[in-house]
């Protein structure tokens, strides 16, 4: 039988090793891994049970199939409860066989294929903690996947909000350093009297109250990475203490006489304009040109609105986890409010808003009376504050309004990334009135 099944199995284009019985299957299933396991349920040594489960112990994407050949089929029951795919009673004919293995190798195929492609999705729209898809996200990610592993300083420059601390950590955490300490420091709440003391620690009797020696934060993260958040705030004193340590990888305790040498990353991050801050004398300049090796631009939530329902979605199941709720949906009317927020605290207060809406909803879904007012306003009365003059001879109303009417069409097309019916649900009007509104602006041919 064992002798049939190998000739007709390699027939078939498969490649199949055999087991006299149980015992020398387990030793093969120890030496290296199968996609499938064909055994009988009752052989000397081991039986089909010790089989079964040692190949699902070694490797559960093993497909088990048990034959028996007992009228009974309590034991293959038990095998399938133990994890095998099916069973086949003897004697059987050559066609069932080939097709309960070839059904099962293509289900196995399948799911290895959606394990892949879920893997892919992960690493193309999310990277460590961040969430996002869109086309400057991406860029992002791909920045990131390409300077985890080197030496250089970087900078993270965005908003306040925008995940700064997020893209430093998925640097450190993808890197080899990634076992090694990940130390913040916030440059803006620490006192500039006591910056010294707490990067590079102290000895004992350097000032009153130093009972012993400290450890500063830089020898705590050597062989790690120091993330240096809102470095823009360092006074112009401490600005050239940290030159030397960038330069040297040395310092000095507080009180110290010995320099103490360190391996450290250092990434830092503003929401400041530092090539300003140097020009007017506010930032120096060798030392933001050692900052700056590597530069991260982390954008506005307001220039990538199509990573909103992502990230909304996102921290509505992590609110509905924390706080035990059943809240599943975001209706649609609270999320056409969302995507027409201007976001000034980016992703921070998006994620602040749907905490709350999670907290204040009483229904599985979010409704836009549990968004905050502030979300309502619209943006058309952000967009146009300012006044048009209307000049001493006059205006063609006609061929203002149209340009601001094209500005916008075009806009929404950017935005929309020239999927007409997302800009026509961006600008509140029918797929047809886009289309319209294109072919009257010559436009249409632009897009298509």
């Amino acid at each position: 039988m064992r002798e049939f099944l190998e000739i007709m199995l390699r027939k078939e284009g498969y490649e199949v090793a055999c087991a006299r019985d149980g015992k020398e299957a387990l030793n093969r299933l120890e030496a290296r891994p199968y996609d499938l396991v064909l055994s009988d349920i009752r052989m000397p040594g081991a039986d089909g049970m010790e089989v079964l489960n040692r190949a699902k112990e070694l490797n559960p994407g093993t497909i088990v199939i048990m034959i028996t050949a007992y009228g009974s089929t309590e034991s293959a029951v038990e095998a399938m409860k133990r994890g095998a795919y099916d069973y086949i009673t003897k004697p059987f004919q050559v066609d069932e066989i080939k097709l309960i293995i070839g059904k099962a190798l293509e289900k196995k195929a399948l799911e290895e294929e959606n394990i892949l492609l879920r893997k892919e999705l992960k690493s193309k729209y999310q990277f460590g903690n961040l969430v996002g898809s869109s086309p400057e996200m991406l860029k992002v990610y791909d920045l990131i996947q390409r300077v985890t592993d080197t030496k250089a300083n970087i900078l993270i420059s965005g908003e306040s909000g925008t995940g700064k601390e997020l893209v430093a950590k998925a640097v450190h955490y993808n890197s080899s350093r990634k076992d090694k300490p990940f130390i913040t420091i916030n440059c803006s709440a620490i006192p500039e009297t006591l910056m010294e003391s707490e990067l590079f620690g102290y000895m004992k009797g350097a000032f009153t109250g130093a009972v012993s020696n400290k450890m500063g934060l830089f020898e705590a993260a050597n062989g790690g990475a120091t993330f240096l958040d809102e470095i823009g705030e360092l006074s112009p004193s401490f600005q050239v203490k940290l030159l030397r340590v960038i330069q040297d990888r040395t310092f000095r305790r507080v009180g110290g006489t010995e320099d103490v040498e360190v391996d450290v990353r250092i990434i830092c991050a503003t929401n400041k304009n530092l090539e300003e801050e140097v020009r007017q004398g506010g930032f120096r300049e060798d030392l933001f040109y050692r900052l700056n090796v590597i530069k991260i631009q982390i954008p506005p939530l307001r220039e990538r609105r199509e990573d909103i329902p992502v990230l909304a979605r996102h921290f509505l199941d992590k609110y509905s986890r924390e706080l035990g709720k059943e809240t599943k949906k975001i209706s649609e009317e609270a999320m056409e409010s969302l995507l027409k927020y201007s976001y000034p605290g980016n992703v921070r207060e998006l994620e602040n808003i749907i905490e709350r809406a999670v907290a204040l909803e009483s229904s599985n879904i979010i409704l836009p009376e549990s968004l905050p007012p502030v979300v309502f306003e619209h943006p058309s009365e952000s967009a146009f504050q300012g006044e048009l003059d209307l000049p001493p001879g006059g205006l063609d109303l006609e061929e203002v309004v149209g340009g601001i009417e094209k500005g916008l069409l075009l806009k929404a097309l950017k935005n929309a990334r020239g999927v007409k019916k997302e800009a026509a649900r961006l600008l509140r009007i029918s797929f047809r009135s886009l289309r319209y509104r294109l072919k009257k602006y010559g436009v249409e041919r632009k897009v298509d």
